[in-house]
This record gives C-alpha cells, sequence and structure tokens, in this order.
C-alpha cells in the first residue's frame, strides 16, 4: 500500500512538474504601447471651406498633444499607425477619426475601432461622403492624404521582424448593429447597400520579403492567423489567435479570408529607394522559414476600403505575442 501511494505521488508530481514546464515555456510579450493606456492627441483646424474647427485625431503612442495641420509620424518608437488620418487635397485641409481611446473601468484603457460615416461639407452643402472603418495596424499612415484612390499605397504595412511566434494574443469586446446589410460609400460614386452584415476582424501575418534590381517587392507566406467577429460579445480576455506555418490550405483551420493576398489588394511598403511600392506575395513559404515582416490589424470592417456595416465596432486591448 505504500509503494503504490509513494509511486501515485511520483505520478502526480511528475504532472505537476510537465504542467509547470509547459506554462513556463509560453512566453507572453506585449507589443509595444499595445495596452493601449497612452495615446497622442492631435487638434487640427479644419479648413474654413468645410466649415473650419478643431478636429480631434488620436494615435497610440506616448501621451502628447500635437496642435496644427502636421503630417504625422510614429512617436516615441510606436509601432502603431491608425487609419486616422489628415487629409489636404486642393489646399482644403479635412481631419478623419474613426480609431478612439476608450475607457473599459478601473483606468484601463483600450482602442476602440467603430465603422462609421464621415463627410465634407462645403458652405453648409454635404458634397462627398466616405464610409470609414477603424483600423489599427503594425506600420506608419502617409500623410497627409491627397486622395481617397487605392487607400493601401498610403500605408506602410508591416515591421522588420524575424522571430516565430505562436499565436497572437489580445483582449477584445464586440459591438454589433441591429441591422443586417453594408454600404459601400468612396465620396465619388454612388452609395450603394448590400445585403448581409459585415465582420471585424484581426489578423497576424508573418512574410519573408526580398527586392528586385528595379525596386520591386516580393513575399512569400511564412506564417498565417487571421480571425473574423460577428457576433456581439462581453470582454473576452487573453484571447488566442494561433499562428499557422507553411502552405496551410489543406488544413482543417484553413478559411478562404485567410489565404495569400491578391495582386489588387496588395500591401504596400517603402524599397531600399524610399518608393512606395506594392508588396506582391507570391506563394507559401518553407513551414520552417524565417520571416523578415510582421504584419498585425485589427479592423472593424473586413478589409475592403469603404465597404462595412456603419456602427459595427471592435474594442481591442493588450496585444501580445506567445512564443
Amino acid at each position: 500500500m505504500l509503494k503504490n501511494t509513494f509511486g501515485f505521488k511520483l505520478i502526480f508530481l511528475s504532472f505537476i512538474s510537465i504542467i509547470s514546464f509547459n506554462s513556463e515555456a509560453q512566453k507572453v510579450e506585449l507589443l509595444k504601447y499595445g495596452n493601449f493606456q497612452q495615446w497622442v492627441v492631435r487638434e487640427l483646424p479644419q479648413s474654413k471651406i468645410i466649415g473650419g474647427g478643431i478636429k480631434t485625431l488620436y494615435e497610440i503612442g506616448p501621451t502628447d498633444t500635437i496642435y496644427g495641420d502636421v503630417p504625422y509620424k510614429n512617436m516615441g518608437g510606436s509601432p502603431w499607425a491608425t487609419s486616422n488620418v489628415f487629409a489636404k487635397v486642393m489646399g482644403v485641409c479635412k481631419g478623419s477619426n474613426a480609431v478612439f481611446p476608450s475607457n473599459r473601468g478601473s483606468g484601463n484603457t483600450c482602442a476602440k475601432l467603430t465603422t462609421m460615416f464621415d463627410s465634407i461639407r462645403a458652405l453648409g452643402i454635404v458634397n462627398i461622403e466616405v464610409l470609414v472603418g477603424g483600423s489599427i495596424f503594425l506600420g506608419e499612415m502617409v500623410e497627409p492624404i491627397r486622395s481617397s484612390s487605392n487607400p493601401y499605397s498610403k500605408m506602410v504595412m508591416g515591421v522588420p521582424f524575424t522571430r516565430r511566434p505562436s499565436a497572437l494574443q489580445f483582449d477584445y469586446r464586440m459591438e454589433v448593429p441591429d441591422i443586417d446589410y453594408r454600404v459601400y460609400c468612396s465620396g465619388f460614386s454612388k452609395k450603394k447597400t448590400f445585403e448581409g452584415r459585415d465582420s471585424a476582424e484581426v489578423f497576424i501575418i508573418l512574410q519573408r520579403r526580398w527586392e528586385d534590381s528595379d525596386g520591386k517587392v516580393y513575399a512569400k507566406r511564412v506564417g498565417t492567423g487571421r480571425e473574423r467577429f460577428f457576433q456581439k460579445t462581453d470582454w473576452i480576455n487573453s484571447h488566442r489567435l494561433p499562428v499557422l506555418y507553411g502552405d496551410i490550405t489543406s488544413l482543417p483551420e484553413y478559411k478562404p479570408w485567410m489565404g495569400l493576398i491578391p495582386e489588387d489588394k496588395c500591401y504596400y511598403t517603402r524599397n531600399s529607394k524610399g518608393k512606395m511600392v506594392p508588396v506582391h506575395e507570391i506563394g507559401w513559404d518553407d513551414p520552417d522559414a524565417i520571416p523578415t515582416h510582421l504584419l498585425i490589424m485589427a479592423s472593424s470592417a473586413c478589409g475592403t476600403a469603404y465597404i462595412g456595416t456603419p456602427g459595427m465596432t471592435l474594442y481591442v486591448d493588450n496585444m501580445s505575442l506567445v512564443y
């Protein structure tokens, strides 16, 4: 009986040791400014022809306030950019904001991303209306925005990165409007309505990029995690989005939206000459490949410019990488 008890204790202690070892092996690293406790406030004076006044824009970075129509550059080493932008078209200054700091209680701040209409009023008349989705991403927004065409060409998408995380971890909450349609509204064509509610999404993509002698940039997909959110939720903490490596098209976890980035929706980067160029994602890399760049985005819309469900709102907090 004593021998059996001793053996059981050894098995139990070994089991506890395995649990402890696995727990220690999984390291969670918060991305810089990924707790969204600090924000840059931009007080942007808009042109009088569109009503004037001050438009407040928010950026993720060290606590600070910027006054004036100044193009924003990432501050304090922040890797984060937002869809909040300063536009200057034909001398007219305009701000757009769909990402906000939000209080989730007990002094904690998160990022609120919402899909909403933004309009320009000239002499009191609405002449341009655009549907904007709230997005945050690793990279940089190139300001001032000069036109609404090809919005991805104004975004430096991704940051240099050579590690291989197992997951993206974050807290999130969803607010879903009681409507079942999507709107296309680009400002320069007639507003269109489609059946079916949009979704919010979060993704993590690892790429191995290279540049040819002509300055064109290509990439192979190293790792993928992409999830869409359709339902209203309370706060879900420490949610993990696994990173799947190599060609994932035959895996049961694969969804159509997790595929390679289509040529007509290329993300952009600056090449070695400082020119904004598309990143052509041409295939899946080996499962053990080492990436050169990390892309993370959270958005209240599913990724198609000027299309979404007004009022769709995604709250995110504590963006971290798991190893």
